[in-house]
Order: C-alpha cells, then structure tokens, then sequence
C-alpha cells in the first residue's frame, strides 16, 4: 500500500532549471490558475452528474423501472459530454498531454487484456472471504451454480432488470467515466498523482449524498440513521474511488476501474458480523484475513506499468515538468 501514499502536494507547473513545464512554455495560466480551473471542472462534473438525475420530477422511488429508465437517459447524457469538459480545460490551461483525448481518459488498445483481468483479479481476491461465505451460503453446488450464470436465460433475464443494468453497467461505466477518467487528468498536473488518488475521491463521496434527500423524502428510516449510512458511505465510497483511481493511473486503462467497480456492487460491502456468527466462522475469518493479506501482497506486483505499455497520465506529468512520480514506476 506504500504507493497509494502521496508525494507531497505540489504544482508540477511550477519550472525547473533543465526542463520548463509544457504549459509554461506554450504561455499558458500561472499555476495557481491551472489548479483553480482543474478543481472548478471537477467540481462542475460533479454537480452536473449528480444533477442529472433530478431532471425528472417523479413521485416514484429512486428503484422503480421508470425512474431508472430516465435516469439512464440523463446521466448517458452527461457522461458523453464529460470528455468535453476535459478538452475545454486543456484549452484553458494550455497544457499539451502528448496523447489523445480518449488515450488520456484510458480508452486504448495497448495492454488492454491485462488490464481488465488482472485488477479483476486482485480485487476478486481481496474479497475472498465474502466469496467464500457466498458460496458457504449458497443451496446450490459449483456445478450448478456455474450453469445458472453461464446460461443464456439467466444473461437474458439479467439484461431486462433496470436495477442490475444501473448497478451492474450503467452506474460503474459513467461513474468512472466520469470521476476517474475525467477528472484524473485535470487533477494530477495541478496535486500530483499521490494526492489526486485522494482528492478524486471527494467529489466521488460527495456525489453519494444526494443518496440523503431520497430517504429523508420517503422516510426510509430515521433522520440519525439516515444520516450515519450516509457518513458510512461517504467513507466506503472514497475508499473505493481511491483504489479504481490507483489502478487507473498505474495500468492507463478505464476497463479495469469499471469491471472493478461492477463486481464491487454486486459483492456489497462484506457482511463481517454475518461472518463473526456464522456456523463456519474459522474457515471464514481465515479466508477473510488470507484475501487482505494476498491483496496487499499482490497489490504492487498486478499493477506494475510494466505489464500495461506507456502509462497516459506519466507522459502527461513528464511534458508537465515531474519526471519522477513514484506511481509511474
């Protein structure tokens, strides 16, 4: 874990003697400036994803087919424009990444097989313990479980559930779209790429707030329990951002990131007091321990850039002026 910590907050603007920065050179904003429209675009992205989904008045829960079909409609919106609000900041800060648009924002074919299996990989292990309580918990055998998701039908009933669609492809595709692929680029010349793992986040917790108004407005529970899972959360939610955002930067790739993030949601936060009273709860706290122990083993060695070509975001920082960010490595 010693490579999610951060390098220092710094503007990597800011001129060396035997290398000035890309947008230095090309007369771009002082750096103070720069980081200001970073922080505004990402501030602006959130907002406008989050305000998406309230475009419809509707007296339905947010869970009902309907709002969910509208929901999908505003938010696809949004994230297809998202890309431009990365071009407008390049425009205003005059920083040249050296790399496309859509290399930068992780879509590309370069190394494109090991970066959707092996952070899948990783995180799958990390949650070894409450697969292993899944499967202790399931009637059925490995056999027939296998047949149950290898089956058509069961694809076919899956793809005609709004609630899997938004938790299982929509939400993990435009959330990270959106909060990783968008704003990493724009934060990351301004804090660094330690920092940016962390402040990208933020806004991703944030957005998971308007989870609040939902349940005050429907009374789903009490207004100290709502409040409390919505601190709860917030955590979770900034935990996970900021892993899918350290494996973002470290394979260069968006696929990883969203396949994560759909696995995450169907896995749910582990059910550690389920586990603490369950039947078999040795073999299961084992599993528990050896799924976090083998994750923090595995963490550097299935990230190396090595194992995924030239990484976007350091080409961006080198033309930026920092040629030794230690995520790059």
């Amino acid at each position: 874990m010693a490579a999610l910590g951060g390098d220092g907050l710094r503007l990597l603007s800011v001129s060396r003697p035997e290398r000035p920065p890309e947008s230095a050179a090309l007369g771009g904003p002082g750096p103070g400036l720069c980081c200001w429209v970073s922080v505004f675009s990402c501030l602006s992205l959130a907002c406008s994803y989050v305000g998406s989904l309230y475009v419809w008045k509707s007296e339905l829960p947010r869970d009902h087919p309907a709002v969910i079909k509208r929901r999908f409609t505003s938010v696809l919106v949004v994230s297809s424009l998202s890309p431009l609000c990365v071009l407008l900041w390049r425009e205003l800060t005059g920083i040249q990444p050296g790399t496309s648009l859509l290399t930068l924002m992780g879509f590309r074919l370069e190394g494109i097989f090991p970066a959707a299996l092996l952070p899948l990989l990783l995180t799958m292990i990390l949650f070894l313990g409450p697969l292993m309580q899944l499967s202790m918990d399931c009637s059925c055998d490995l056999a027939d479980g296998l047949k149950v998701v290898l089956a058509p039908r069961s694809w076919a009933r899956c793809l005609t559930d709004m609630r899997w669609l938004r938790n299982q492809v929509i939400a993990p595709l435009t959330e990270e779209l959106v909060f990783r692929a968008c704003m990493l680029p724009m934060l990351a010349p301004c804090t660094g790429l330690g920092p940016a793992v962390f402040t990208c986040p933020l806004f991703f917790g944030v957005a998971h707030f308007h989870h609040i108004f939902e349940q005050l407005r429907f009374r789903q529970s009490s207004v100290g329990s709502i409040f409390l899972s919505a601190a709860f959360q917030f955590s979770y939610t900034a935990v996970f951002g900021a892993y899918t955002a350290f494996l973002f930067i470290r394979t260069g790739h968006l696929i990883g990131p969203v396949l994560c993030h759909s696995f995450c949601n169907y896995m749910g936060f582990p059910a550690v007091c389920a586990a603490l009273e369950h039947p078999q709860r040795r073999p299961l706290l084992a599993g528990y321990a050896l799924g976090v122990g083998l994750f923090l083993l595995l963490l550097q060695p299935l990230t190396d850039p090595k194992l995924y070509g030239s990484l976007p975001l350091c080409v961006l920082l080198e033309r930026a002026g920092d040629s030794e960010a230690p995520l790059c490595s």
